[in-house]
């Protein structure tokens, strides 16, 4: 699992994305190489931008039993997983937009630090370690980047 708080890895994640291009196709699921970025970008959409709605207390509750360990911990996303419905992606989107929305989120997280997002609260899952929130982005990631193969 690379460390996105660490500038070298953080880099390195980013070079695979430089790789796509919008023709890139996926080893599985539905969505084109743009829909995946914007997909992506979600997970920092819900930590910078006040865009997507919180869950309420039990639906956070059962999210935080449920899904919490498959989300932050080491496994890898099987293939083809369900997603939340706010990362359901089924609009066409610009891939150059997506993919300097999505650099730009990652470059940002990098720069706050691990710091900052120690302790710091996670709109389905309550507080987070910056393990947690590391292992969270950059498991996401790779699974997607894989997906396409870069």
């Amino acid at each position: 699992m690379k460390n996105l708080f660490n500038e070298t890895e953080m880099h390195q994640m980013i070079s695979r994305i430089n790789h796509l291009s919008d023709t890139t196709q996926p080893s599985w699921g539905k969505m084109n190489a743009a829909q995946m970025l914007a997909h992506c970008s979600v997970a920092y959409e819900m930590v910078y931008e006040n865009k997507h709605a919180k869950p309420n207390f039990l639906v956070k509750l059962l999210l935080k039993a449920f899904l919490k360990d498959t989300v932050v911990g080491k496994t890898p996303y099987k293939h083809n997983s369900q997603s939340a419905p706010a990362f359901i992606i089924k609009t066409e989107k610009d891939f150059e937009l997506e993919k300097k929305r999505l650099i730009e989120y990652i470059i940002k997280t990098q720069q706050l630090g691990g710091a900052y997002f120690e302790g710091k609260e996670s709109n389905a899952f309550g507080k987070l370690t910056t393990t947690e929130w590391n292992t969270m982005f950059s498991k996401h990631l790779e699974h997607h980047l894989t997906q396409f193969g870069v």
